[in-house]
């Protein structure tokens, strides 16, 4: 028989990142490649015991039916941290989503008509970028520097497409790039946004697990017209399975932000969202955030150590406060794929750049992640991406003496 698909599936079924992931998940291979936070800072005993006293305490009721919009306890809690962290909120300013990723998915589905364009940072989070083109959006890219989204050429992008529905952001140790807006570009985002009447969302996964510099208060603490949608999850201060995460708005999207969440799975799973708030109430996070931190930090210096030591000359990278990523920009019109399949052969592996680009890809660029392997498997790993890049490069040298 035939299937008849919506505009939203892709037409073929080719998944790089899934064939990516799939090569550098062989354990010969040393893997820069996920995202993944490091599972020996799982707090995995705390977690048992609180999850024993939720069944003793309240498990009929965390087992049962709850609202969309979530377990009050655990919004309450979630909008103290928000407080603190320069983010005027209420628990009914919040829901409570399965992850950043619904989290998108909800606010794109709400906003989003086809043709529609939403502005995103160039590169940006892959999984977005898919979000964003299921619900046929035109995503236009705007450049980076050191200091986060360029604001002249996103006014320039916000002009030009005067049905922009959203900006979407993430202002902190940027995924890919590792990068940080800075404060004055965040303030002048929220100029921009007010000025042609647009939404900004700020995707901000990574913003606790700052070990360098100071700390710059959120897009939406300049926001003075409640129009940045704020996302954030306990995926990478806790454990990515835990599939938890959270949206901070105006209490007046909050019905329609319910509606889209019944229709999506009823509600996130009540248990976990139990568990997750004891954990809270006995447990103080921030010291736990602060151990991920402490080896986060180790890791990113030996990191960047190896990095000098053992990349050819002109290799540029980006050089994070926090988060979990480097991005790497190697000269030369370097064919990413083919540095990947070569880095294959020494048993290392990176995300190569190419699908985080909204539109035109630059060659020679890739994502490195720190946070998971141990320091002696960075150390050897990026000696081996370094002898990989050098072979490449050669190999591009000779080809182009013999073109001509």
């Amino acid at each position: 028989m035939s299937f008849r698909f919506s505009e939203r599936v892709p037409k073929n079924d080719s998944d790089p990142v899934g064939d990516i992931l799939k090569v550098a998940g062989s354990p010969d291979v040393i893997s820069f490649a996920g995202g993944l936070p490091a599972p020996e800072l799982f707090p995995i005993e705390a977690l048992k015991k609180v999850t024993n006293e939720v069944f003793d305490e309240s498990g009929r009721e965390a087992l049962q039916y709850s609202s969309a919009i979530g377990y009050p306890a655990l919004r309450e809690q979630i909008a103290q941290r928000m407080n603190k962290q320069g983010i005027k909120a209420t628990a009914d300013n919040i829901m409570i989503t399965t992850g950043s990723q619904q989290s998108i998915d909800i606010t794109a589905k709400m906003f989003v008509n086809p043709g529609d364009t939403v502005i995103v940072e160039k590169p940006t989070y892959l999984c977005a970028l898919d979000v964003f083109r299921s619900y046929g959006a035109h995503i236009v890219g705007v450049e980076m520097d050191e200091d986060g989204m360029r604001m002249d050429q996103l006014e320039k992008a916000v002009a030009a497409n005067p049905n922009t529905k959203f900006i979407y952001t993430i202002p902190n140790f940027q995924n890919p790039t590792g990068r940080t807006m800075s404060a004055e570009r965040r303030e002048q985002m929220i100029g921009i946004a007010n000025k042609y009447d647009i939404m900004v969302m700020e995707d901000d996964p990574y913003g606790a697990i700052r070990f360098a510099g100071d700390d710059i208060e959120p897009v939406k603490f300049y926001d003075n017209e409640e129009r940045v949608i704020y996302l954030s999850t306990f995926s990478k201060i806790l454990a990515p399975g835990l599939r938890l995460g959270w949206i901070v708005m105006n209490k007046d999207l909050m019905p329609k932000y319910s509606v889209m969440k019944q229709s999506a799975d009823v509600h996130s799973d009540n248990l976990t969202q139990h568990i997750v708030a004891k954990f809270m109430a006995e447990y103080n996070i921030d010291e736990h955030v602060n151990k991920i931190r402490k080896v986060y930090r180790k890791r990113e210096n030996v990191m960047m150590a190896a990095i000098e030591k053992y990349f050819p000359a002109g290799v540029n990278y980006s050089h994070p406060q926090g988060g979990l990523f480097i991005w790497v920009e190697v000269p030369g019109d370097v064919d990413t794929i083919k540095l990947f399949n070569t880095c294959i052969k020494h048993n290392v592996a990176f995300v190569p750049g190419e699908p985080f680009y909204p539109d035109k890809v630059t060659p020679g660029t890739f994502r490195l992640n720190y946070s998971n392997m141990s320091e002696e498997q960075i150390q050897t790993g990026i000696e081996r991406l370094g002898s990989a890049i050098k072979e490449t490069i050669d190999q591009n040298q000779t080809t182009r003496v013999a073109q001509h």
